[in-house]
């Protein structure tokens, strides 16, 4: 029996509630996640690989995937300053289309973060152990968990604090980058030759394949930015902060992931080994002649990892909650003491070290598998975001247009064409061996999710 209107709107579960997650978060500290997230470790870490593909053109594959997000962002905040929720996207599904898209999304995105947690866990781990030879990788990983996890069980403030230093450091570090390069290519900075366009001569290298995997590479690393609505509502003026947000997203976008791939590929070759091996970063450094660039790009990274796995421990323990205050999840995870859903972060800190245990003990069966299943999940988000956004709106202008503070652009038509720009690129993974293993893997686990969802939908409209 599908829900009707009032039950989707406003769930039995959320007119009950719980108790009350706190409302800690400063504006300077939205503004910061909002500035910094969009700053992650896929910039830094997998930007090499998305350069080696495409060549020059990886400015163009940036390009096209930062015009979707910004659709997809735009959208989401249209939702969530309507509609401020801790469960962000899933909450939107659930008034949307139904219970069980919003248990599919949040359940699937939950699994993601905790995931990465431990991913991001491991990288950083890495990082530290290079400098200290022969400490094992997995209590580093271990340190770093403990550490936030403490901080997130705390107060809600702690997370804002870390991640405003994290995201102050990064986005320095970033506009420091671009600078440097800007001032490089101008043939004014000292000792350095201008390189004109000689490294821009190869634009597409590799053909239109290249292309397509510099695409596939460029979509999954602008992951994280979802964290922004989610945050908003434990802010002191949620509405505010999600606007704020949104709207300087595409400035946000353009300058440090189009511009920071336009000044690489403008100073160094587009193929020289250096770009993966030490990543496009330190190679740009490195060809402007700066001492020590190598382990100041570690140290950035480090930060980015470090965030991202602080962004996600909060994330994934609010996805969480929110389920749970909806009546979709165990009610254990629900539970909330001083503000904050502590169990729901210690089983989601728990989760993600796990995830670090099976890298080390089932490398080449389980951890893979894992690997592939959260593979496409943030394409999954988008797409219910924008089916989401595409039945809310209409309801909006028609019950409470008042509540419409950030708008689409060009609604409907810019959906739509964010929708077909999603479903290009699930065409483009089907296509590609290695994504269309993550494709059907993440589709097979959305089905399965979608299933459950539902029928615990029909079991209690019965009930």
């Amino acid at each position: 029996m599908p829900s009707t209107t009032a039950d989707v709107e406003t769930p039995p579960q959320e007119q009950q509630g719980g108790a009350p997650l706190s409302h800690g978060l400063k504006q300077r500290h939205l503004s910061m996640i909002a500035l910094g997230g969009v700053i992650g470790a896929g910039l830094f870490v997998g930007s090499g690989a998305g350069i080696a593909a495409a060549g020059p053109s990886i400015v163009i594959a940036y390009a096209v995937s930062g015009l979707l997000v910004m659709l997809v962002m735009r959208m989401l905040g249209e939702m969530s300053a309507a509609y401020p929720s801790s469960g962000s996207f899933s909450a939107h599904a659930e008034r949307a289309i139904g219970p069980w898209a919003g248990f599919a999304a949040g359940w699937s995105f939950w699994v993601l973060l905790c995931t990465a947690v431990g991913l991001e866990g491991i990288g950083a781990a890495h990082i530290v152990s290079g400098w200290l030879p022969g400490t094992p990788e997995w209590a580093w990983v271990g340190l770093f968990v403990v550490v936030f996890c403490g901080a997130n069980l705390a107060a809600v403030k702690n997370f804002g604090e870390f991640e405003f230093w994290f995201a102050a450091l990064k986005v320095g570090a970033i506009s420091l980058f671009l600078i440097l390069g800007v001032l490089a290519i101008a043939g004014v900075l000292p000792n350095t030759d201008a390189p004109g366009t000689s490294n821009l001569t190869d634009f597409l290298p590799n053909g239109s394949e290249g292309l397509v995997t510099g695409l596939l590479a460029s979509v999954f690393a602008y992951g994280g930015l979802e964290t922004v609505t989610i945050a908003a509502a434990e802010s002191q003026n949620p509405v505010k902060g999600v606007a704020s947000a949104v709207r300087t997203a595409m400035w946000r976008i353009a300058v440090f992931y189009i511009g920071s791939m336009a000044v690489v590929v403008t100073l160094v070759p587009w193929n020289a080994k250096e770009v993966v091996e030490k990543g496009p970063y330190v190679a740009a450094l490195d060809h402007l002649g700066i001492p020590g660039a190598g382990q100041l790009m570690n140290v950035v990274v480090l930060v980015a990892l470090l965030s991202a796995m602080n962004a996600n421990i909060y994330g994934s323990s609010r996805i969480a909650y929110s389920l749970v205050q909806r009546g979709q999840g165990p009610k254990a995870l629900g539970r909330v003491s001083g503000g904050i859903p502590r169990v729901a972060v210690l089983v989601s800190c728990v989760v993600g070290f796990v995830c670090v245990l099976l890298s080390y003990w089932r490398p080449d069966d389980v951890f893979p598998w894992l690997l592939n299943m959260i593979g496409a999940v943030i394409l999954v988000v988008w797409i219910i975001i924008a089916v989401s956004q595409l039945r809310l709106r209409r309801r909006l202008e028609r019950e409470n247009p008042e509540k419409l503070v950030v708008r689409m652009w060009a609604f409907p038509v810019l959906t739509w064409v964010a929708l077909a720009g999603m479903a290009a690129i699930l065409f483009l993974m089907a296509r590609e061996p290695e994504t269309r293993v993550q494709l059907y893997s993440t589709g097979a686990m959305t089905l399965l999710l979608a299933a459950v969802g539902y029928a615990w939908q029909r079991r209690r409209a019965r009930g």
